[in-house]
């Protein structure tokens, strides 16, 4: 018995993998983007008196991170920082962990849409 294997097509010639990690680099930026403008949405409708310099300061960074930029009342306004209650009565906005739960719903959706461009290519 002899048998001879052919072995063609993406899986073989790495084109497979490539879209892959295509399709793990879009959908990182997708969702740093979503993110972004879930918090934008959040910070608009919690935020008392806005100035719009906090917002303006929030980007996506390296195509995966959502960032202050390191704006030194941004814990405050978290509730995380060291001036929040109890030594004042600001408890803080939650909009960072709206955000979150926000996003974490919607993921799977956002990952399955984009998924149907990248199969055909593998």
């Amino acid at each position: 018995m002899q048998l001879d294997v052919s072995t063609r097509g993406p899986l073989f010639d790495g084109r497979a993998r490539a879209a892959a990690n295509a399709y793990v680099d879009r959908l990182e930026r997708t969702l740093a983007e979503e993110g972004l403008n879930i918090l934008r949405r959040e910070m608009r409708a919690v935020f008392k008196h806005p100035t719009g310099y906090y917002e303006s300061r929030c980007v996506v960074v390296d195509g995966r991170k959502i960032w202050d930029s390191r704006v030194v009342y941004g814990p405050w306004l978290a509730g995380v920082g060291s001036r929040n209650f109890p030594v004042t009565r600001f408890k803080g906005y939650d909009h960072w962990v709206k955000t979150r739960h926000q996003l974490n719903e919607r993921k799977q959706g956002i990952g399955e849409r984009l998924l149907r461009r990248y199969t055909g290519r593998m």
